[in-house]
């Protein structure tokens, strides 16, 4: 690594959002994808926000930091519009919904990323070598920008995307394979697009996934993915790498071993193991 271990960095592309309140467990419950419900003080799940239509609209690492406050990480897009439109459905709900502006999140790799970092708010760590965790501040680390791309490729590897503002709207949690984070439930409640998630879930009608892509040209959010000239699919999120641009893209399970990004090859590449259970 070109960046130092144990020293945290600012993560510009990540935002917090705080719901707090007697409500705020009941409404996260009622609104998100994933059982919150599960959730005890200090532990964290990844989590979303989904359309009527089952599309996701957020995505986020979902942190209950007290009995009745619950903090979303959200990883792309905009947290104000986003806060904006939850507050819609407070109704007589007790519960503030905010952009937490007084927190930012970093990022660490290294031991403190297994024992914790000093001066965080809170640590979420994630699976990979070296060991990384996502972590909260009320004064923002330092960036840099070398640390914050290396988070991103690191994110892709592990098949973790992130939802830019192109990108909102557009996917199902299983077409981002978001099984393989456990960021979805189908056996509690009702939730805004439970019946599509449940229904594809139950009828194996899951014919798209996430694929992890490499390729020497430059690679973007909504490029198209071909194979001899017949679009498969679109590129998700991507990243600049040593040896040329990483992407997630979600592609036909069946899939042709030869892809295509622009006019570059594009090859396949392994997902590495996903963040462990998160706690």
């Amino acid at each position: 690594m070109s960046f130092k271990p144990d020293t945290p960095f600012f993560l510009p592309d990540h935002t917090v959002i705080s719901l707090q309140g007697p409500d705020a467990i009941a409404f996260a419950q009622a609104q998100f994808m994933n059982d919150v419900g599960a959730l005890t003080r200090g532990q964290w799940q990844w989590n979303g926000w989904l359309s009527a239509k089952g599309r996701l609209l957020a995505l986020f690492a979902l942190l209950r930091s007290e009995p009745d406050r619950l903090l979303a990480i959200l990883r792309g897009g905009d947290a104000e519009a986003v806060a904006v439109q939850w507050r819609r459905f407070v109704f007589r709900s007790k519960l503030v919904v905010d952009v937490a502006s007084e927190i930012t999140v970093g990022g660490v790799y290294g031991e403190q990323a297994t024992t914790g970092t000093a001066g965080a708010l809170a640590c979420l760590p994630l699976a990979g070598e070296p060991a990384r965790a996502l972590c909260l501040f009320d004064r923002p680390p330092a960036p840099d920008a070398e640390a914050s791309r290396h988070w991103r490729l690191a994110d892709i590897a592990q098949g973790l995307p992130w939802l830019e503002n192109s990108q909102i709207d557009t996917w199902t949690p299983q077409m981002l394979s978001l099984d393989r984070l456990a960021a979805f439930s189908v056996k509690k409640g009702c939730y805004p697009g439970q019946e599509i998630v449940a229904r594809t879930h139950f009828l194996g009608q899951a014919k798209r996934g996430l694929v992890r892509l490499g390729s020497t040209g430059a690679m973007a959010a909504g490029d198209e993915v071909s194979s001899d000239g017949r679009a498969l699919g679109k590129v998700v999120c991507a990243e600049r790498s040593d040896e040329g641009w990483q992407a997630l893209a979600v592609v036909p399970s069946d899939r042709p071993e030869s892809l295509v990004v622009g006019n570059h090859a594009a090859r396949q590449l392994p997902l590495l193991p996903s963040c462990p259970e998160p706690r």
